[in-house]
């Protein structure tokens, strides 16, 4: 099997993987500690990367936090390997969401991420041209998807981590983080051009 993979370093702490074969078929995987992901062999050999500590799962894309100084260019052909070892291991690479104790808890999350977006966030994205969509909490994780100006703007992750994730963590403290399933390679208007890389 082919497998490609695209690093796209959020900041110097975070970097998504993107996948050319899906991980997770539905929701979001959100692996806190290697204790979580024992029944998930891609977050077992990513938690073995040194200096991992977070590991999120949603559909073709990975999410890792690390510390330490090392720069993804280094951490990242780790994460590469321990993605292509899990994928080729035969094994499901992500286990399916297991059912949560108290699905009332997403559900009242839902509505108070629902009361912020529509009260603050889309006003604030608005002026830009743009509309942020609330697609689900799961695990208290946030998906969410970019709109008109938002949607392929090279400013698109300084608006999602300094704008969204921090009003949403000041505002609604149980919220774990934020996923963005927007395609921006298909975005017609950009507020700002993305930088060609």
């Amino acid at each position: 099997m082919d497998i490609s993979i695209t690093a796209e370093p959020v900041d110097e702490r975070r970097c998504k993987f993107v996948v050319s074969v899906p991980l997770l078929d539905a929701g979001v995987r959100r692996f806190a500690t290697a204790g979580d992901a024992e029944d998930s062999p891609l977050a077992v050999a990513l938690f073995r990367v040194p200096g991992v500590t977070e590991v999120l799962v949603s559909g073709h894309a990975v999410t890792i936090t690390k510390t330490g100084a090392e720069p993804w260019q280094v951490v990242g052909k780790a994460v590469g390997a321990a993605i292509r070892g899990a994928l080729l291991g035969g094994a499901r690479a992500v286990a399916a969401k297991p059912t949560v104790a108290d699905p009332a808890h997403d559900d009242a999350l839902y509505e108070q991420v629902s009361r912020v977006f529509s009260s603050r966030i889309n006003p604030m994205v608005a002026g830009h041209g743009g509309r942020v969509d609330l697609i689900d909490v799961q695990d208290g994780v946030v998906l969410l998807r970019l709109q008109g100006g938002c949607q392929g703007c090279g400013m698109a992750e300084v608006t999602l981590r300094q704008g969204i994730e921090t009003t949403l963590r000041e505002t609604v403290p149980a919220v774990q983080g934020i996923v963005d399933v927007t395609d921006h390679a298909s975005g017609a208007n950009p507020y700002f051009a993305s930088a060609k890389k």
